[in-house]
C-alpha cells in the first residue's frame, strides 16, 4: 500500500481540494483508495458528504484501544473509502507523545489497510508537529501545494530542510504551484526563481480559478462534477505526473 500525503507546514494553499481530487482520480483507475482526513477541520471530510464519526477518539486510536476500520466510512464514489476528520484530532501530538517511539505511531496505525488499499491518502492539517512528523515518517511520497508567494517559498524550504535533517532520504517529496494567478507579476517572478532553486516542483500548475473553488460548494471531485472542465483535466494531469514520481514507477 502506498501512502501519499498532502500536507503544508502553511495553511490556505489548497491542502484539501488537491488531497480530494488525487484520491478520486487513484480510485477511478481502479484502486481501491482510503482517504483519511487528519484535519480537524474537516474540510475533505465535508467536501466527500462524509460524516463525523461520535465513537472516533484520537486518545483510543493512538493506544490501540480502538482501530481505524472501525471509523471507514463508504462515499459515493467506487473504490473510493472515507476515513472522517473527528475534532479529537486536534489532540492527537499530545497522546502521540505519551507513547513509546512516538514518531511511528501513524505508520503502525495504517499497517491494518494494507491488504484492503492500493493507496491511503493523508489530509494533513498545517504546521509542523509531532503529527507532521508521522506523516513525513509514515508517508512514501508528500504532495506540496505551494503558493507562490515569499512566505510560501520560506515554508517549502523549511520542509526539505527537515526532511534533509531527518535522513529520511528516500522519501518523495513533490510540490507544485497552487492558486497561481499569472496576472500578478510576483507570482511569475516567485515561480520562475522557485523552479530554478528546486528543480523537482512538478510542472503542472493549478491556478487561482473560481470553478476549482466552487467544490466547497458542490461538494464534489471536479472529475465527478465536471469531467470535460479544464480544471478536472488539469487535476487528472496534476495526477498523471505524482504517479509518475511515486516509487512503484
Amino acid at each position: 500500500m502506498e501512502i501519499i500525503a498532502v500536507s503544508n507546514i502553511k495553511g490556505g494553499v489548497g491542502k484539501t481540494t488537491a488531497a480530494v481530487n488525487l484520491a478520486y482520480l487513484s480510485a477511478k483507475s481502479g484502486q481501491p483508495t482510503l482517504l483519511w482526513d487528519l484535519d480537524p477541520q474537516g474540510a475533505a471530510t465535508y467536501t466527500l458528504r462524509g460524516e463525523p464519526n461520535d465513537r472516533a477518539s484520537a486518545k483510543k486510536l493512538v493506544s490501540g484501544k480502538q482501530e481505524l476500520p472501525e471509523l471507514v466510512a463508504s462515499t459515493a464514489y467506487e473504490h473510493l473509502d472515507l476515513l472522517p476528520a473527528d475534532f479529537s484530532y486536534r489532540h492527537f501530538d499530545v497522546h502521540m507523545s505519551e507513547r513509546k517511539h512516538p514518531t511511528e505511531r501513524l505508520l503502525r496505525m495504517s499497517r491494518v489497510f494494507r491488504d484492503s488499499y492500493a493507496r491511503l491518502f493523508l489530509d494533513c492539517p498545517p504546521g509542523m508537529s509531532l503529527l507532521s512528523e508521522n506523516v513525513l515518517h509514515a508517508a512514501d511520497a508528500v504532495v506540496v501545494p505551494v503558493l507562490p508567494t515569499p512566505l510560501s517559498l520560506r515554508t517549502l524550504e523549511q520542509l526539505f530542510g527537515f526532511v534533509e535533517r531527518a535522513g529520511w532520504s528516500d522519501l518523495r517529496l513533490l510540490p507544485f504551484f497552487s492558486m497561481v494567478d499569472r496576472r500578478k507579476s510576483l507570482h511569475d517572478e516567485v515561480v520562475a526563481t522557485t523552479r530554478a532553486r528546486f528543480p523537482v516542483i512538478l510542472a503542472t500548475e493549478v491556478p487561482y480559478w473560481s470553478e476549482i473553488e466552487r467544490m466547497a460548494v458542490r461538494r464534489a471531485p471536479l472529475a465527478a462534477c465536471t469531467p470535460h472542465s479544464p480544471a478536472a483535466l488539469l487535476f487528472s494531469k496534476l495526477w498523471s505526473e505524482i504517479t509518475a514520481r511515486l516509487p512503484t514507477h
